[in-house]
């Protein structure tokens, strides 16, 4: 078991940049906007997308909007913490 005090301290947020990462990966792929997938998974605005797909002052999806985009874009949602 590793000790909690080891972890890098950028450890959480170069995950969140690899999910945003992989988000906009698969929904470009897929060939949807980030308005579109921000309707898709019930918001009206693009900013939530838009914002943690780059991590931008640390605005990251939560479980619940990778479960939503995982079922919208259909893929696994552990697609998106696979490095």
């Amino acid at each position: 078991m590793k000790d909690i005090e080891t972890l890098p301290d950028n450890y959480i947020d170069k995950m969140y940049i690899n999910i945003g990462n992989k988000v906009k990966k698969i929904r470009t792929e897929k060939g949807l906007s980030q308005l579109k997938l921000a309707e898709a998974i019930g918001h009206k605005s693009v900013s939530i997308i838009s914002l943690a797909e780059i991590y931008h002052n640390k605005q990251h999806f939560n479980i619940e909007h990778l479960v939503k985009i995982a079922y919208v874009l259909e893929v696994d949602v552990c697609e998106f913490f696979n490095e």
